[in-house]
């Protein structure tokens, strides 16, 4: 696919903005923090962004598309009527954090347009599903070994609290059916009918 299709000035300037975003992070939460599929997603978009590439851009659509919408929804929710709907965003509310750290978390809103954008512009690859789920299946262990305190990717609970309902062996498995069967795939059916087909390009 030819290159160009991306503006230079997005490329550039998604590029700045991880170059600041990511040392506070570190910083403040620890190279584990990128463990979060939300915070890996802002650099392979930064990949993806330069590549140019459907594939990435597909992932990332059903890595966090639906989830970054609901929390820009519980968000923008909380601003205007002063309680969340659907949660997810109160720390963005919480003076605990500090304040540049919560700025620095707007990403969040940014995500679900510019995926969108990206997927009409370049199209969707419908080799997304497979994979996301293939990375999703690396990820998710991975995260369990940071143990209940990280809940990195809420493998222990929801929200960052570990549940009491279940068993965590248990949470966990569902987790890992979950995330492909509750995320991946109605965002794929969404994106399969609503985006135009990516190009593949054979090797």
């Amino acid at each position: 696919m030819a290159m160009g299709r991306i503006p230079l000035w997005l490329k550039i300037g998604w590029t700045a903005w991880l170059l600041v975003w990511a040392p506070f992070y570190w910083r403040y939460y620890g190279p584990q923090n990128f463990l979060w599929v939300c915070d890996m997603s802002n650099i392979v978009i930064g990949l993806a962004l330069w590549l140019e590439s459907p594939l990435l851009f597909s992932l990332q659509a059903l890595s966090v598309g639906l989830v970054q919408t609901l929390f820009t929804i519980d968000f923008l929710w909380r601003l205007a009527l002063g309680h969340h709907l659907t949660g997810g965003s109160e720390y963005m509310f919480d003076s605990a954090y500090p304040f540049h750290i919560r700025a620095l978390s707007i990403f969040h809103l940014a995500i679900p347009p510019l995926l969108a954008w990206a997927v009409i512009r370049l199209g969707y690859d419908r080799r997304a599903l497979l994979v996301q789920t293939l990375v999703a299946w690396v990820i998710l262990p991975v995260s369990l070994l940071f143990g209940p305190e990280m809940d990195l990717n809420w493998v222990y609970g929801p929200f960052e609290r570990p549940q009491a309902w279940t068993s965590p062996g248990l949470w966990f498995a569902l987790c890992m059916i979950g995330f492909p069967l509750l995320l991946y795939l109605p965002t794929d059916f969404v994106l399969s009918r609503w985006a135009p087909r990516a190009r593949v390009q054979s090797a």
